[in-house]
Protein backbone atom coordinates (compact mmCIF):
# COMPACT_ATOMS: atom_id res chain seq x y z
CA UNK A 1 0.00 0.00 0.00
CA UNK A 2 1.12 3.54 -0.79
CA UNK A 3 2.63 5.50 2.07
CA UNK A 4 0.61 8.68 2.69
CA UNK A 5 2.87 10.21 5.31
CA UNK A 6 5.12 13.14 4.37
CA UNK A 7 7.40 15.50 6.28
CA UNK A 8 6.09 18.71 7.73
CA UNK A 9 7.12 21.62 5.49
CA UNK A 10 5.92 24.59 7.55
CA UNK A 11 7.93 27.11 9.55
CA UNK A 12 10.20 25.52 12.12
CA UNK A 13 12.38 27.68 14.41
CA UNK A 14 14.92 26.87 17.07
CA UNK A 15 13.10 26.40 20.35
CA UNK A 16 15.72 28.08 22.52
CA UNK A 17 15.78 31.19 20.31
CA UNK A 18 12.00 31.47 20.42
CA UNK A 19 12.07 30.86 24.17
CA UNK A 20 14.25 33.96 24.56
CA UNK A 21 11.93 35.96 22.25
CA UNK A 22 8.82 34.88 24.16
CA UNK A 23 10.37 35.84 27.48
CA UNK A 24 11.27 39.29 26.12
CA UNK A 25 7.77 39.84 24.69
CA UNK A 26 6.11 38.65 27.89
CA UNK A 27 8.24 40.90 30.11
CA UNK A 28 7.77 43.80 27.70
CA UNK A 29 4.00 43.39 27.66
CA UNK A 30 3.90 43.37 31.46
CA UNK A 31 6.01 46.52 31.57
CA UNK A 32 3.74 48.24 29.04
CA UNK A 33 0.65 47.24 31.01
CA UNK A 34 2.09 48.64 34.22
CA UNK A 35 3.09 51.84 32.45
CA UNK A 36 -0.36 52.12 30.89
CA UNK A 37 -2.10 51.68 34.23
CA UNK A 38 0.03 54.50 35.65
CA UNK A 39 0.19 56.92 32.71
CA UNK A 40 -2.04 56.13 29.70
CA UNK A 41 -5.05 53.95 28.85
CA UNK A 42 -3.94 53.34 25.21
CA UNK A 43 -0.78 51.70 26.55
CA UNK A 44 -2.99 49.22 28.41
CA UNK A 45 -4.47 48.13 25.06
CA UNK A 46 -0.99 47.79 23.53
CA UNK A 47 0.24 45.85 26.55
CA UNK A 48 -2.78 43.55 26.45
CA UNK A 49 -2.22 42.82 22.76
CA UNK A 50 1.45 42.12 23.39
CA UNK A 51 0.56 39.77 26.27
CA UNK A 52 -2.00 37.96 24.10
CA UNK A 53 0.65 37.59 21.39
CA UNK A 54 3.11 36.18 23.93
CA UNK A 55 0.54 33.68 25.18
CA UNK A 56 -0.12 32.50 21.61
CA UNK A 57 3.61 32.22 20.89
CA UNK A 58 4.12 30.14 24.04
CA UNK A 59 1.78 27.51 22.54
CA UNK A 60 4.12 26.78 19.60
CA UNK A 61 6.86 24.89 21.44
CA UNK A 62 7.39 21.15 21.03
CA UNK A 63 10.12 18.70 22.02
CA UNK A 64 10.81 15.33 20.40
CA UNK A 65 12.90 12.44 21.67
CA UNK A 66 14.43 9.80 19.37
CA UNK A 67 11.84 7.59 17.61
CA UNK A 68 8.96 9.97 18.32
CA UNK A 69 6.82 11.91 15.85
CA UNK A 70 4.28 14.72 15.84
CA UNK A 71 1.40 14.65 13.36
CA UNK A 72 0.77 18.30 12.42
CA UNK A 73 -2.70 19.46 11.42
CA UNK A 74 -3.88 22.98 10.69
CA UNK A 75 -7.60 23.41 11.43
CA UNK A 76 -8.25 19.78 10.49
CA UNK A 77 -5.96 19.61 7.44
CA UNK A 78 -2.97 17.29 7.54
CA UNK A 79 0.19 19.35 7.07
CA UNK A 80 2.81 16.63 7.56
CA UNK A 81 4.67 14.64 10.19
CA UNK A 82 7.47 16.21 12.20
CA UNK A 83 10.24 13.81 13.29
CA UNK A 84 13.29 16.01 14.03
CA UNK A 85 14.72 15.27 17.46
CA UNK A 86 15.16 18.30 19.71
CA UNK A 87 13.41 21.45 20.95
CA UNK A 88 11.55 23.49 18.30
CA UNK A 89 8.87 26.09 17.71
CA UNK A 90 6.19 25.83 15.02
CA UNK A 91 3.01 27.68 14.12
CA UNK A 92 1.03 27.79 17.41
CA UNK A 93 -2.27 27.45 15.52
CA UNK A 94 -1.23 23.98 14.36
CA UNK A 95 -2.24 20.93 16.35
CA UNK A 96 0.55 18.43 17.04
CA UNK A 97 -0.42 14.86 18.03
CA UNK A 98 2.47 12.95 19.57
CA UNK A 99 3.07 9.33 18.51
CA UNK A 100 5.74 6.78 19.39
CA UNK A 101 7.69 5.11 16.57
CA UNK A 102 9.49 2.71 18.90
CA UNK A 103 9.17 -1.05 18.47
CA UNK A 104 6.63 -2.73 20.73
CA UNK A 105 6.34 -6.33 21.84
CA UNK A 106 3.10 -8.28 22.19
CA UNK A 107 2.84 -11.76 23.69
CA UNK A 108 -0.61 -13.01 22.66
CA UNK A 109 -2.37 -15.48 24.93
CA UNK A 110 -2.84 -18.94 23.35
CA UNK A 111 -6.16 -19.32 21.56
CA UNK A 112 -8.08 -22.45 20.59
CA UNK A 113 -8.30 -23.13 16.85
CA UNK A 114 -9.09 -26.13 14.66
CA UNK A 115 -6.24 -27.38 12.52
CA UNK A 116 -6.62 -28.68 8.96
CA UNK A 117 -7.80 -32.08 10.16
CA UNK A 118 -10.32 -30.60 12.59
CA UNK A 119 -8.39 -31.25 15.80
CA UNK A 120 -8.63 -28.44 18.39
CA UNK A 121 -5.20 -27.03 19.25
CA UNK A 122 -3.95 -24.22 21.48
CA UNK A 123 -1.66 -21.81 19.66
CA UNK A 124 -0.06 -18.49 20.66
CA UNK A 125 2.33 -16.00 19.10
CA UNK A 126 4.81 -13.29 19.98
CA UNK A 127 4.78 -10.19 17.79
CA UNK A 128 7.12 -7.21 17.41
CA UNK A 129 5.58 -4.20 15.67
CA UNK A 130 5.96 -0.46 15.21
CA UNK A 131 4.33 2.47 13.42
CA UNK A 132 5.77 3.35 10.03
CA UNK A 133 3.01 5.59 8.61
CA UNK A 134 1.55 8.11 11.05
CA UNK A 135 -1.04 9.36 8.56
CA UNK A 136 -2.67 5.92 8.23
CA UNK A 137 -2.39 5.33 11.96
CA UNK A 138 -4.42 8.44 12.79
CA UNK A 139 -6.70 8.88 9.78
CA UNK A 140 -7.19 5.48 8.10
CA UNK A 141 -8.55 3.70 11.20
CA UNK A 142 -10.73 5.07 14.01
CA UNK A 143 -7.85 5.23 16.47
CA UNK A 144 -9.17 8.37 18.17
CA UNK A 145 -12.48 6.79 19.17
CA UNK A 146 -10.76 3.54 20.22
CA UNK A 147 -8.36 5.52 22.40
CA UNK A 148 -10.80 8.00 23.88
CA UNK A 149 -14.50 7.09 23.57
CA UNK A 150 -16.64 10.10 22.68
CA UNK A 151 -13.84 12.13 21.06
CA UNK A 152 -13.17 12.31 17.33
CA UNK A 153 -10.62 15.06 16.73
CA UNK A 154 -6.86 14.76 16.41
CA UNK A 155 -5.15 15.78 19.60
CA UNK A 156 -8.06 14.78 21.82
CA UNK A 157 -6.36 11.55 22.99
CA UNK A 158 -3.01 11.35 24.74
CA UNK A 159 -0.11 9.31 23.40
CA UNK A 160 -0.52 6.49 25.90
CA UNK A 161 -4.20 6.02 25.04
CA UNK A 162 -3.48 6.09 21.32
CA UNK A 163 -0.72 3.50 21.53
CA UNK A 164 -2.99 1.30 23.67
CA UNK A 165 -5.63 1.62 20.94
CA UNK A 166 -3.12 0.53 18.30
CA UNK A 167 -2.13 -2.42 20.49
CA UNK A 168 -5.79 -3.50 20.74
CA UNK A 169 -6.09 -3.24 16.95
CA UNK A 170 -2.92 -5.32 16.50
CA UNK A 171 -4.17 -7.92 18.99
CA UNK A 172 -7.49 -8.40 17.16
CA UNK A 173 -5.86 -8.63 13.73
CA UNK A 174 -3.13 -10.99 14.95
CA UNK A 175 -5.81 -13.25 16.42
CA UNK A 176 -7.57 -13.39 13.04
CA UNK A 177 -4.33 -13.97 11.11
CA UNK A 178 -3.26 -16.73 13.49
CA UNK A 179 -6.59 -18.53 13.09
CA UNK A 180 -6.33 -18.25 9.31
CA UNK A 181 -2.80 -19.65 9.14
CA UNK A 182 -3.30 -22.40 11.73
CA UNK A 183 -6.40 -23.67 9.93
CA UNK A 184 -4.37 -24.40 6.79
CA UNK A 185 -2.06 -26.99 8.41
CA UNK A 186 -2.38 -30.14 10.47
CA UNK A 187 -0.86 -30.19 13.95
CA UNK A 188 1.29 -33.24 13.20
CA UNK A 189 1.72 -36.01 10.63
CA UNK A 190 -1.04 -38.60 10.76
CA UNK A 191 -3.04 -40.93 8.54
CA UNK A 192 -4.99 -37.90 7.29
CA UNK A 193 -1.89 -36.04 6.04
CA UNK A 194 0.20 -36.71 2.96
CA UNK A 195 3.86 -37.67 3.12
CA UNK A 196 6.07 -34.57 3.20
CA UNK A 197 3.14 -32.26 3.95
CA UNK A 198 3.99 -29.23 6.09
CA UNK A 199 2.63 -29.33 9.65
CA UNK A 200 2.50 -26.87 12.54
CA UNK A 201 5.05 -28.86 14.53
CA UNK A 202 7.80 -29.30 11.94
CA UNK A 203 7.25 -26.30 9.63
CA UNK A 204 7.99 -23.48 12.04
CA UNK A 205 10.13 -21.32 9.74
CA UNK A 206 7.80 -21.48 6.73
CA UNK A 207 4.68 -21.01 8.85
CA UNK A 208 6.21 -18.07 10.71
CA UNK A 209 6.99 -16.38 7.39
CA UNK A 210 3.43 -16.93 6.19
CA UNK A 211 2.05 -15.62 9.50
CA UNK A 212 4.23 -12.52 9.21
CA UNK A 213 3.00 -11.95 5.65
CA UNK A 214 -0.68 -12.27 6.68
CA UNK A 215 -0.14 -9.83 9.55
CA UNK A 216 1.58 -7.35 7.24
CA UNK A 217 -1.42 -7.46 4.90
CA UNK A 218 -3.89 -6.88 7.74
CA UNK A 219 -1.93 -4.18 9.58
CA UNK A 220 -0.78 -2.18 6.55
CA UNK A 221 -4.08 -0.26 6.57
CA UNK A 222 -3.17 1.14 9.99
CA UNK A 223 0.38 2.11 9.03
CA UNK A 224 1.82 -0.63 11.24
CA UNK A 225 4.92 -2.61 10.28
CA UNK A 226 5.48 -6.15 11.54
CA UNK A 227 9.12 -6.52 12.57
CA UNK A 228 8.82 -10.17 13.60
CA UNK A 229 6.06 -12.69 14.23
CA UNK A 230 6.60 -16.18 15.63
CA UNK A 231 4.48 -18.98 17.05
CA UNK A 232 5.67 -19.42 20.64
CA UNK A 233 3.11 -21.90 21.98
CA UNK A 234 1.63 -24.99 20.36
CA UNK A 235 -0.24 -27.86 22.03
CA UNK A 236 -3.35 -29.96 21.66
CA UNK A 237 -6.44 -28.61 23.39
CA UNK A 238 -6.99 -30.11 26.88
CA UNK A 239 -10.00 -32.18 25.80
CA UNK A 240 -7.93 -34.29 23.37
CA UNK A 241 -4.44 -33.85 24.80
CA UNK A 242 -4.46 -37.15 26.74
CA UNK A 243 -5.70 -39.16 23.75
CA UNK A 244 -3.18 -37.59 21.40
CA UNK A 245 -0.40 -38.23 23.91
CA UNK A 246 -1.23 -41.95 23.95
CA UNK A 247 -1.31 -41.89 20.16
CA UNK A 248 2.14 -40.30 20.03
CA UNK A 249 3.46 -42.81 22.56
CA UNK A 250 2.06 -45.71 20.52
CA UNK A 251 3.61 -44.31 17.36
CA UNK A 252 6.96 -43.94 19.13
CA UNK A 253 6.78 -47.54 20.43
CA UNK A 254 5.99 -48.87 16.96
CA UNK A 255 8.88 -46.93 15.46
CA UNK A 256 11.23 -48.21 18.13
CA UNK A 257 10.06 -51.80 17.62
CA UNK A 258 10.66 -51.50 13.88
CA UNK A 259 14.25 -50.40 14.54
CA UNK A 260 14.77 -53.23 17.05
CA UNK A 261 13.44 -55.88 14.67
CA UNK A 262 15.50 -54.48 11.81
CA UNK A 263 18.64 -54.64 13.93
CA UNK A 264 17.81 -58.11 15.27
CA UNK A 265 17.31 -59.54 11.77
CA UNK A 266 20.63 -58.06 10.68
CA UNK A 267 22.41 -59.56 13.72
CA UNK A 268 20.85 -63.03 13.20
CA UNK A 269 21.80 -62.95 9.54
CA UNK A 270 25.36 -61.96 10.45
CA UNK A 271 25.56 -64.71 13.11
CA UNK A 272 24.41 -67.44 10.71
CA UNK A 273 26.80 -66.24 8.03
CA UNK A 274 29.78 -66.18 10.40
CA UNK A 275 28.99 -69.69 11.68
CA UNK A 276 28.75 -70.96 8.14
CA UNK A 277 31.81 -69.15 6.76
CA UNK A 278 34.09 -70.13 9.63
CA UNK A 279 32.68 -73.70 9.75
CA UNK A 280 32.28 -73.54 13.48
CA UNK A 281 29.25 -75.80 13.44
CA UNK A 282 26.95 -77.33 10.86
CA UNK A 283 23.28 -76.47 11.25
CA UNK A 284 20.40 -78.11 9.41
CA UNK A 285 17.22 -76.21 8.68
CA UNK A 286 15.54 -77.19 11.94
CA UNK A 287 18.53 -76.09 14.01
CA UNK A 288 18.75 -72.83 12.08
CA UNK A 289 15.06 -72.18 12.67
CA UNK A 290 15.45 -72.86 16.39
CA UNK A 291 18.51 -70.64 16.58
CA UNK A 292 16.78 -67.82 14.72
CA UNK A 293 13.78 -68.10 17.02
CA UNK A 294 15.93 -68.00 20.15
CA UNK A 295 18.02 -65.06 18.91
CA UNK A 296 14.96 -63.04 17.93
CA UNK A 297 13.43 -63.64 21.37
CA UNK A 298 16.64 -62.53 23.07
CA UNK A 299 17.22 -59.48 20.90
CA UNK A 300 13.62 -58.26 20.69
CA UNK A 301 12.35 -59.11 24.16
CA UNK A 302 11.82 -56.47 26.84
CA UNK A 303 12.97 -58.79 29.63
CA UNK A 304 16.43 -60.32 30.03
CA UNK A 305 16.61 -63.84 28.59
CA UNK A 306 17.19 -66.77 30.95
CA UNK A 307 20.02 -68.95 29.54
CA UNK A 308 19.44 -72.68 29.16
CA UNK A 309 22.54 -74.90 28.99
CA UNK A 310 22.22 -77.61 26.37
CA UNK A 311 24.46 -80.56 27.30
CA UNK A 312 23.45 -82.57 24.27
CA UNK A 313 24.98 -82.62 20.81
CA UNK A 314 24.03 -80.61 17.81
CA UNK A 315 24.36 -83.66 15.52
CA UNK A 316 22.00 -86.61 15.54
Amino acid sequence: MEKKEFNYGGTVLNGFLMLFVCIIITLGSIAVLIDGIINSIPLIVVGALLLLTAIILWCGFLMLEPNEARVITFFGKYRGTFTQTGYYWINPFCSAQKLSLRARNMDAEPIKVNDKTGNPVMIGLVLVWKLNDTYKALFEIDSQTMASPGSSSVGSADTKSLMAAFERFVRVQSDAALRQVAGQYAYDNSDDTKDGELTLRDGSDEINKELEQKLDERLAMAGIEVVEARINYLAYAPEIAAVMLRRQQASAIITAREKIVEGAVSMVKMALKRLSDEEIVELDDDKKAAMVSNLMVVLCGDESAQPVVNTGTLNH
